[in-house]
């Protein structure tokens, strides 16, 4: 009974630790596939397409109404207490601190992730990954390489654009809507938005975007089982990835605002 509890706690651990080590292989080979000519430029930029403008009106409903209903909710709970001036700053740093950042990657992830994850798995269940191998291609710098790295550049350009959209959509709300001061909303958001408030959210966006991509790569590249297996493939890269996401969006904000 003790031998069968043992062998059962042990394949409960042995799963994940393969994933986790599988992962970091895949890691270290996309990085040193990043560093290493030839430089896959036209992969590259497709990648940057696919994840970057072809994300953006997707991005950019999400960011206006966000900027939008988060402008509503701190106007009407604010004006309790005759705090209305400081909705800009409110809406300022929430997008730029942590709403721009995450909201963004959690969207790209569900449209983009889930595609990396398709396309790689559709690729190894119909042994194209095995042919680019049979013809001398090293398939992590082809395939990989060029994902992870637009993911990480993308992305933060992607949640720069949610910042500014977000606040466009909080002053649309409480000026013209609700007839706050227009200078009001304005200099409360230059007085309290510091330099720190705004890379701190390109940090995150940086490192999600690296974390989607590699994960959603990770579950396309070993997926196995036909048809099925790529559905399941898809469907964890997106758990997964937005899993990842949020848990380190707790770890980044105590190391960044520590």
């Amino acid at each position: 009974m003790l031998i069968k509890f043992i062998e059962f706690i042990g394949a409960v651990i042995e799963k994940p630790l393969l994933g986790l080590g599988r992962i970091m292989l895949l890691l270290g080979s996309t990085l040193k596939g990043i560093v290493r000519p030839p430089f896959e430029v036209r992969n590259i930029v497709t990648q940057m397409l696919q994840i970057g403008v072809n994300s953006l009106p997707v991005v950019l409903v999400t960011a206006v109404f966000t900027g939008m209903v988060l402008a509503l909710q701190s106007y009407t709970g604010f004006k309790r207490f005759g705090a209305e001036g400081l909705v800009g700053s409110v809406v300022a740093l929430s997008m730029t601190r942590e709403l721009g950042p995450v909201l963004t990657a959690l969207i790209v992830t569900g449209r983009a992730g889930a595609a990396m994850a398709a396309e790689l798995g559709t690729m190894r269940v119909t042994e194209q990954i095995d042919a680019l191998e049979t013809l001398a291609t090293n398939p992590v710098k082809y395939l990989v390489a060029p994902r992870f790295l637009s993911g990480m550049i993308m992305l933060p350009a992607l949640t720069a654009v949610t910042d500014i959209i977000g606040i466009l959509g909080g002053y649309f709300v409480t000026v013209l809507l609700l007839g706050s001061s227009s200078k009001t909303y304005l200099r409360a958001t230059w007085d309290y938005l510091e330099i720190q408030d705004i890379y701190s959210g390109l940090v995150k966006a940086c490192f999600f975007g690296s974390a989607f991509a590699l994960i959603s790569c990770y579950k396309g590249f070993y997926t196995s089982g036909g048809a099925e297996g790529v559905g399941r493939a898809t469907t964890g890269a997106v758990v997964y990835s937005s899993m990842t996401i949020l848990i380190s969006d707790y770890f980044l904000s105590v190391w960044l605002f520590k």
